[in-house]
């Protein structure tokens, strides 16, 4: 199968063909998943912890909620992350309870600073 696609051209034009391979980062185990992150601009915020995950959203608050248009829709937005930050703590790896945790927002504290962003 190589070779025919070989011979019908299908590796022809594949990115860095001829050159040798980038192998500086290669005693790092994660050297491929770090490269992907970095060559394709991927957001790597996934692969934190989820309680992190959970802390950098809460990070980016009010100025996330910047494009809803409706006060209901960043009070859907906000009670969605209390409700994931509640089953977070929920959940424990291997039943020990996990050092970093997120914590809840004051919804209505962070609708005034959305609105008070909105206006201006």
């Amino acid at each position: 199968m190589i070779r025919e696609a070989t011979e019908r051209g299908e590796f022809d034009d594949l990115p860095g063909m001829g050159k040798p391979l980038d192998l500086s980062d290669a005693d790092d185990p994660d050297w491929w998943v770090k490269r992907k992150i970095r060559d394709e601009n991927l957001d790597s915020s996934a692969l934190l912890p989820m309680p992190l995950q959970l802390r950098k959203e809460a990070q980016g608050f009010p100025a996330s909620l910047m494009d809803l248009a409706s006060e209901e829709a960043v009070r859907e937005v906000l009670d969605d992350f209390n409700r994931r930050v509640r089953e977070a703590h929920l959940v424990t790896r291997a039943g020990i309870p996990t050092l970093i945790t997120a914590h809840t927002v004051d919804v209505d504290d962070l609708v005034a600073q959305w609105r008070d962003l909105r206006r201006g």
